[in-house]
């Protein structure tokens, strides 16, 4: 009975060491979370950051611009009209007494692991790029950035072609 108990003690410290350590953030985790954070809480002045009701009103202010991966970022935390969760608090209240925006993520990341699994997009550049090596996929990407279509393409040289009528028009030389 007794080594059932310490197997029992020594299996619920092994559970807990392993939910720690996952929790630490790897190399690229939470990508938008620490860069969109980090860029809100430099744009506060020193008496916008002393108080959580201050930070989180001005969070609502910047996710109501915000595009692409910050926008779902901050749907996650609760920043947008639309979100269905409310963990703006987990973001306030630390940064208002200087937490660290990795520590922030850190413990976001154990409230919602997909917060974490944002990323940014990576930007191709066109001047160095081999057209030729991209997937569809990504020529796809390109034109839809240029706000620009591709009727009638059907094959991935359509899309090249397509893309170097239009590159002088799109980049800067």
């Amino acid at each position: 009975m007794q080594s059932l108990c310490l197997y029992a003690v020594a299996l619920a410290i092994a559970a807990t060491l392993l939910v720690s350590v996952d929790a630490k953030l790897k190399e690229g985790d939470c990508e938008v979370c620490i860069k969109f954070t980090q860029k809100f809480y430099d744009g506060l002045t020193s008496d916008e950051r002393s108080t959580p009701a201050t930070i989180e009103a001005k969070f609502r202010e910047v996710c109501a611009k915000a595009k692409k991966r910050e926008n779902r970022f901050c749907y996650y935390v609760g920043g947008t009209e639309d979100a269905a969760t409310g963990i703006l608090g987990e973001i306030s209240k630390p940064l208002s007494f200087g937490k660290p925006v990795e520590k922030i993520c850190e413990g976001l990341k154990k409230k919602d692991a997909q917060i974490c699994d944002l990323r940014y997009e990576k930007q191709i550049d066109l001047k160095t790029v081999d057209l030729k090596k991209l997937r569809v996929r990504d020529l796809k990407k390109i034109l839809n950035d240029w706000d620009e279509d591709c009727r009638g393409c059907a094959e991935k040289s359509d899309f090249i072609a397509r893309i170097e009528q239009l590159k002088s028009k799109h980049t800067e030389l």
